[in-house]
């Protein structure tokens, strides 16, 4: 079970006690699958757990300012024009940059509390050199899409 907050669909009123629950690990594995990813079986448990946790990681970053998920969508395999140019700089200067493209994305819609507007969050996750344990590592880049002035003025308070 996750800890994010859930927004129920026709739902003016926010009950702190509805949260999206994750996938199992066959419903992950299917997932998987309709998109054209191969993976071995006896993995799935072991990426299930990881997927789960990069998603509460990534919802402490995003959940400060907008403590309520109404809906998300994967987007696998495209990218925002800002990871783009993470990508170029890294091909300019591969010392100081990686060239890696984040392995997955979420757009994530919050309805805030107050007024009912929804805003929209783009969320990038990448690979990153292993923790000095052996556990692998991963970064995560979470901020407003630029959908709005406010969303925008949002992204350089940060």
């Amino acid at each position: 079970m996750s800890s994010i907050p859930r927004v129920v669909d026709g739902e003016t009123r926010i009950d702190m006690r509805q949260t999206w629950e994750y996938p199992s690990p066959q419903q992950f594995y299917n997932a998987l699958l309709r998109k054209g990813l191969d993976t071995p079986a006896e993995h799935v448990e072991t990426a299930v757990e990881i997927h789960n946790f990069l998603n509460e990681r990534a919802w402490e970053r995003e959940g400060d300012e907008e403590p309520h998920l109404a809906r998300f969508e994967g987007r696998p395999g495209e990218m925002s024009p800002k990871a783009r140019f993470w990508m170029l700089a890294g091909w300019l200067l591969p010392l100081r940059f990686s060239t890696e493209p984040p392995f997955d994305r979420h757009d994530w819609i919050v309805r805030r509390p107050r007024d009912g507007t929804e805003v929209r969050y783009v969320i990038h996750y990448y690979s990153a050199p292993s923790n000095p344990d052996g556990d692998p590592g991963f970064a995560l880049d979470v901020r407003p899409a630029l959908d709005s002035f406010e969303s925008i003025q949002q992204r350089m308070a940060v």
